[in-house]
């Protein structure tokens, strides 16, 4: 009887550990809603053919030190996360755009849905002549973030907003946010579509 009954409370521990496990793994997780990001897209059915990023719009994670580390180029979108590579896929250029129009006052909004120790979020735009049918690489991205986002450790707002000025672009372009998680080992990214 005793033996039964610590094997049970020995797996009901294991099961509530488990369980703690997963939520503690889920700490940290948001996207931009502008510009709208693919998976923002891809949760609101404007584009099709998204699997499971439908579901999981804030999940798009993988390792920081971008651009030195972070994800492979030609899956920058998807954070290196295969399970949502349909983020990186160029579509034939059909990915959603938003338009936008260079200078000052621009609004990058994120939602948060769960809040995280965080050293900064950055904005990084493609280059000039950047091939919008073909992976984001390293390569298509101008050097340096025109937008950087100090946060010193502090926690993001569950709706975080970082107002700046947009390079001077015209034409079609892409945008990667990365938002530095200060914590652990990994960054969350976002990709959008935009028209200048």
């Amino acid at each position: 009887m005793r033996t039964k009954l610590t094997a049970a409370v020995t797996g009901l521990g294991l099961a509530a550990a488990t369980v703690l496990a997963a939520a503690g793994a889920a700490n940290s997780h948001g996207y931009t809603t502008s510009p709208t990001s693919r998976q923002a897209h891809c949760a609101q059915g404007a584009a099709p053919d998204c699997g499971n990023i439908v579901w999981e719009p804030q999940s798009v994670e993988g390792p920081k030190g971008f651009p030195q580390a972070g994800p492979a180029d030609g899956a920058i979108c998807s954070g290196g996360n295969g399970q949502f590579s349909q983020l990186d896929q160029p579509r034939n250029a059909s990915w959603p755009t938003t338009s936008l129009s260079p200078g000052a006052g621009f609004t990058f909004d994120w939602t948060i849905t769960a809040a995280h120790s965080t050293t900064d979020f950055r904005y990084f735009v493609t280059k000039d002549g950047w091939d919008p049918n073909t992976p984001l690489t390293r390569a298509d991205l101008e050097p340096q973030p025109f937008l950087t986002v100090p946060m010193d450790g502090r926690q993001p707002n569950w709706s975080e907003s970082h107002t700046g000025t947009l390079p001077q672009k015209s034409g079609r372009h892409l945008i990667l946010a990365v938002w530095d998680v200060a914590d652990t080992a990994n960054a969350f990214y976002a990709c959008s579509d935009v028209q200048f």
